[in-house]
């Protein structure tokens, strides 16, 4: 069971004690464009937290700022503080951030030129840490088994990972976001590429894999949030409106923006 948390000042927006990640006052502006505005939000440690909103509404931008990614362009600025186990990850390399917050993006991409092997120790090799070859082994074997994929290719790790089918195909790059064992999962949209079997491995998978991380995810698929997280934040036009329980909000919304998104009225 989750513990109760209380209400911050702003009553639509749960605060989370000893968050794991924290951001402070976050916003992402494009060139003029504000598309993030002043996010302040605490994330559960072992739990799932969907990110929930409109097309265009900022989730996936909120996303990719957590992980550092919009410092490679040159028009994004990204203001604010991101708190990791209290330290403020602007201040780290990105390399490090990149180690500790693993991400999964919407459509499945192994490395084509890559085995399945080498796909899963491939951010190793970019960062140009080397490894003895039992190291290697025991970390493949390892983030195979995490996503419950070891059994399925332990007998074709060289072959490319483009071989596997879409499902099998996402949770390899979700085995090469775990081989550094990060303490954050960040998908965005994980499944929206796959057929409903295949998504239903990856909803089981999330389920299993807070155990061991804190995993946050964008998705459209409201029925997808209901299902499987623990906590759900819904985004409207760059800000933050409610963020509480899935449960909680999924029942009884307290903004009626929330209400109207939750109601298919617009999104």
């Amino acid at each position: 069971m989750l513990p109760e948390e209380d209400k911050n000042m702003n009553e639509n927006i749960l605060e989370i004690k000893d968050p794991v990640l924290t951001l402070e006052g976050l916003s992402v502006a494009y060139d003029t464009n504000v598309a993030v505005k002043n996010v302040s939000v605490g994330f559960k440690k072992n739990s799932v937290t969907a990110i929930m909103g409109p097309s265009g509404c900022g989730k996936s931008t909120l996303l990719r700022a957590i992980n550092r990614m919009h410092e490679l362009y040159e028009n994004i600025e990204t203001t604010g503080k991101i708190i990791l186990n209290g330290q403020d990850i602007m201040d780290m390399s990105t390399i490090k951030v990149r180690r500790r917050m693993g991400m999964v993006f919407q459509r499945p991409n192994p490395f084509p030129t890559m085995s399945i092997y080498d796909n899963v120790i491939a951010g190793y090799k970019l960062n140009g840490i080397k490894l003895k070859k039992g190291q290697k082994d025991d970390i493949v074997e390892r983030s195979l088994q995490d996503v419950t994929l070891w059994d399925e290719v332990k007998d074709s790790l060289f072959k490319k990972g483009t071989f596997l089918s879409g499902g099998q195909q996402q949770r390899l790059c979700i085995a090469r976001a775990l081989a550094f064992s990060p303490e954050i999962i960040l998908l965005d949209e994980p499944t929206s590429a796959l057929d409903p079997i295949a998504t239903a491995k990856i909803e089981d998978l999330l389920v299993k894999l807070k155990e061991s991380y804190t995993i946050i995810l964008v998705t459209h698929n409201m029925a997808q949030a209901a299902r499987i997280s623990d906590y759900s934040l819904f985004m409207y036009l760059g800000e933050l409106v409610e963020y509480d329980k899935t449960k909680k909000m999924f029942t009884n919304p307290k903004d009626i923006r929330t209400e109207e998104y939750l109601t298919g009225k617009f999104g």
